[in-house]
């Protein structure tokens, strides 16, 4: 049991700020980096901004990757003894797909709030170029049974059950242990319950490369992305997107449905990258001179049943979990959707983000302005480094709201593998 005890009242917990590595398409830029490396880049490109050498100068590193070797079993902890942070700083994993950055944000601003420590770095990293491959199931056996073997004719006698067909690895899915569908197809099978169009996902992802670029050429990011192993932008954007082109791309999920509508460009790549953010207490900015630009002040998370549930009715398809999890917490906040100034909601794929948003309307939420939704990008442009992501998007909210001269408020919205979905609130007094 902790010796901290816990303090009388719950206290704001401030969003300092964040950096990030640019992200990269898989098999690409990053391809030989690991995990830890990434995650190393972006954190000591928070460490130098903020200046957080040194022993106690930040209480502890939270963070997770969803793709991880072996070797990535105290990856937190890893990165932290390979970054310019003390090796006195305490640091562990935490890990709920898609939703791990902003989980990993959600826990440290829970101890922050409960006066468990003054601050904490939060975050994430995923390589899908350098994805582990498991040795296949039966020679697993077999090399466990040699282990066990008392003598060398036993170790022998289990050697000799080995086949050419056990040496085949096996190689990481995307998809879902209890379905076998891919995330795409879950989310196609969403796409055609709510009847969403083909024009309107095209219009949303060409809309997230150009806000992208406009964000990056007005210098938005220049405190936010640490250049990476030569690139200074996410590599998947691409600023000449259009309709249009988009327009002429071929279906790539959903091939069984009549008139499938996602393809490579309205869905978000496969994707390596890593993502921090610096958390604290108003005392503690305040004693370093640090305006924080934002506070996090309100999460939820939800899951639904997308193996037996309204699946085929895209109430429980496998992305749509935020569609319960924001009418709780603001019903909680006794907030609106009319009352955030701009709203963030990680675009895995254009479809899911508009069931999303129709889901919102259908529970008597309203509508959501098309301006106030992600108006830097997000990840059909960015890309999608799954435990990254969440990172990313509470460092660059908190960054817009900053951006305002008057007091403004901020949603965010994750869905996640495993019909789960992380949200928050953030705002700026």
């Amino acid at each position: 049991m902790s010796s901290q005890q816990l303090s009388p009242s719950v206290r704001r917990v401030a969003v300092v700020g964040g950096a990030r590595i640019p992200f990269a398409r898989s098999d690409g830029p990053y391809a030989t980096a690991s995990n830890q490396e990434m995650l190393t880049a972006a954190l000591d490109g928070l460490v130098e901004r903020y200046g957080l050498q040194g022993p106690g100068a930040v209480g502890e590193f939270v963070a997770g990757a969803v793709l991880k070797h072996a070797r990535d079993f105290n990856l937190a902890r890893e990165t932290l003894l390979g970054s310019q942070l003390h090796p006195s700083t305490p640091a562990y994993d935490i890990q709920q797909a898609c939703g791990t950055g902003l989980q990993a944000v959600i826990a440290a601003a829970n101890k922050i709030a409960l006066g468990q420590t003054d601050s904490a770095v939060a975050g994430g990293a995923d390589t899908a170029s350098d994805a582990p491959l498991g040795v296949n199931d039966s020679l697993r056996r077999i090399l466990l049974e040699v282990r066990r073997a008392k003598s060398p004719g036993a170790r022998l006698k289990a050697l000799a059950k080995v086949r050419p067909g056990h040496l085949v690895p096996d190689i990481p899915r995307n998809a879902e242990p209890r379905t076998g569908l891919s995330m795409g197809e879950h989310a196609a099978v969403t796409a055609h319950a709510r009847g969403i169009p083909r024009d309107a996902q095209d219009q949303l992802a060409a809309t997230s490369h150009q806000r992208l670029a406009a964000a990056y050429e007005r210098g938005f990011f220049q405190d936010l992305v640490v250049p990476f192993r030569g690139l200074a932008r996410d590599q998947n954007l691409r600023p000449g997107s259009t309709v249009e082109k988009l327009a002429a791309l071929k279906p790539v999920f959903g091939l069984g449905h009549p008139d499938p509508t996602m393809t490579a460009g309205n869905s978000t790549p496969l994707t390596d990258g890593a993502a921090t953010v610096l958390l604290a207490s108003e005392e503690w900015a305040r004693e370093r001179g640090l305006e924080p630009p934002a506070y996090l002040t309100a999460y939820e998370t939800a899951a639904v049943d997308f193996v037996g549930g309204d699946v085929a009715g895209g109430e429980d398809g496998l992305l749509m979990a935020p569609a319960y999890a924001v009418p709780r917490m603001l019903e909680r906040a006794g907030l609106g959707l009319d009352d955030f100034d701009l709203v963030e909601i990680h675009e895995a794929f254009a479809s899911q983000v508009l069931a999303t948003l129709a889901a919102w309307e259908k529970r008597g939420l309203g509508t959501v302005d098309r301006a106030r939704l992600n108006v830097t990008g997000s990840s059909l442009a960015t890309g999608h480094p799954f435990a990254a992501t969440g990172a990313r998007i509470v460092a660059t909210l908190a960054k817009l709201l900053a951006e305002r001269d008057a007091p403004a408020r901020g949603l965010i919205s994750v869905c996640a593998a495993g019909g789960q979905g992380v949200t928050a609130i953030l705002e700026r007094a």
